[in-house]
């Protein structure tokens, strides 16, 4: 699907055909082909530069369609950004999503939704070649697990006569349990396509793999996610964890299901993301922090005023963005905005904002609802709120939230994006909060596409499980008796 190096690319629209083809489920066979992409976005480019990834150049050529284009920049991987963003005239950055504006981000929103549920319906061909492997570096029984898995590709070719080349962290070099000496030893042709990933790698070059095999269990994807921070290679989880909602697959079972994935192909689910920028406050001379109005700066008379606050870092998630009270002893008090409106102060020990794949993590220990991961929503939850009142809310995933703590606020809060980069907002900072350009492509079971969600919170959480009540005629028999 990819070469190894940026100067490998092919740059035609054959090249393309050739290193993936696209069929349709059998339950699908009426639908047309020309139905993978509508007519408003077209076919995707032959002139792909930073990936050949055939999901990806179908959102790039969708951005395009839609007359917005993606930020280089920085802060999409967590990097400080001196570029601005364009922004309306009548109202500086804070009302954005930081890279969209309100219309393009409710364009990209919509353009994914009808982009997932195409994908949903056919099946992707793909010359696999460069497999990512991703496991739990100290976990002695994984990396054993993961020698194996290594081995089996190594030893095995594509369907165009290809051997593979596999690529594990590096940290697995020298790793005893591994023994990559051991590995090449036995076959001197394996050298050159035993190589070694590194974060850096995985930041810059995500386009190097075609595909990604995850050994662990959800923390393990999470990881994955936190790794590709824009472009997603297609994650094929094992289940090797301890609840496993986004491991869909029995590892016992590696040689007939990756078989079958690379020569039957595969089919996508587009699990949404969320896009979390930090945004710090500046200091503004002749006036003390304490008297200035987190909600007066952003949606009121000093809203216009584009100089009260600065990008960060910002995140893309799979789970949820929490915004806490940390170490603090005290309760935090936040600030929740909606787009252009104030929505609410929550005192609590912190807000959870999640994604639909993030409903069954911490949303669900906090009391939020348990949601579909097809359904384009926000889950705003208050952790332990400080009132009998406060009830979780669901919205749409075209509006843009920002979560903030106020200038009078009695001590700082904390801001967690999947549970990592675990940093500290002071009063008058805030988190923004919306969808991402970048979703996440998971491999789904071929059998069981439909029935995946559901079984998932029925195995795992024992969803509705109750002893059956008796019928009636032998409750009654059993009454006379």
């Amino acid at each position: 699907m990819k070469s190894d190096t940026d100067d490998d690319y092919q740059s035609t629209e054959e090249a393309m055909q050739e290193a993936l083809e696209v069929s349709f489920a059998s339950g699908d066979t009426h639908r047309r082909r020309s139905s993978l992409v509508t007519n408003k976005f077209g076919r995707p480019a032959a002139y792909r530069q930073a990936t050949s990834c055939f999901v990806h150049a179908l959102l790039e050529q969708q951005r395009q369609g839609g007359k917005f284009e993606s930020s280089d920049d920085g802060a999409a991987q967590g990097k400080p950004s001196d570029k601005e963003p364009e922004t309306p005239s009548h109202n500086g950055h804070h009302t954005e999503s930081r890279l969209l504006t309100k219309k393009q981000l409710s364009d990209m929103a919509f353009g994914i939704r009808e982009l997932s549920k195409k994908l949903g319906h056919i099946r992707l061909h793909l010359q696999v070649k460069n497999v990512f492997l991703l496991t739990k570096a100290y976990d002695e029984t994984l990396i054993g697990k993961t020698r194996d898995l290594a081995c089996w590709l190594l030893d095995n070719k594509n369907s165009a006569g290809t051997a593979y080349s596999v690529w594990v962290e590096h940290t697995l070099k020298d790793d005893a349990t591994f023994d990559a000496k051991g590995l090449i030893e036995k076959d001197e042709s394996r050298r050159d396509r035993l190589r070694y990933w590194t974060d850096e790698l995985c930041r810059q070059k995500p386009h190097t793999f075609d595909i990604a095999l995850a050994l662990g269990g959800d923390g393990t994807v999470l990881y994955a996610s936190s790794l590709f921070q824009r472009i997603v290679p297609p994650i094929l989880s094992f289940a090797l964890g301890s609840l496993g909602f986004l491991t869909k697959f029995d590892y016992d079972n590696h040689p007939n299901i990756l078989t079958r994935a690379f020569n039957e192909g595969i089919t996508l689910s587009l699990r949404l993301r969320f896009e979390g920028t930090i945004m710090r406050s500046v200091k503004r001379e002749g006036r003390e922090q304490k008297s200035r109005s987190l909600v007066e700066e952003l949606v009121g008379s000093e809203s216009e005023d584009s100089h009260t606050h600065r990008p960060d870092h910002s995140f893309n998630i799979l789970n949820e963005i929490v915004i806490d009270r940390g170490p603090n002893a005290t309760m935090s008090s936040v600030e929740v905005f909606g787009d252009e409106e104030h929505f609410t102060t929550v005192q609590a020990d912190g807000i959870c904002v999640a994604t639909p794949t993030g409903s069954t993590a911490y949303n669900l220990a906090a009391g939020g609802s348990l949601c579909h991961p097809d359904n384009p929503v926000i889950l705003l939850t208050a952790i332990c709120a400080h009132t009998l009142n406060f009830r979780p809310i669901i919205l749409p995933d075209t509006i843009v939230l920002r979560v903030g703590i106020p200038y009078d606020a009695r001590a700082s809060g904390w801001a967690s994006f999947d549970g990592r980069q675990r940093t500290e907002l002071n009063p008058g900072d805030y988190v923004t909060v919306s969808a991402s350009r970048f979703p996440f492509p998971s491999v789904l079971p071929l059998d069981r596409r439909s029935e995946d969600w559901i079984d998932s919170i029925s195995r795992t959480l024992n969803w509705n499980s109750r002893q059956r009540q008796k019928a009636f005629s032998e409750a009654k028999k059993e009454d006379t008796v």
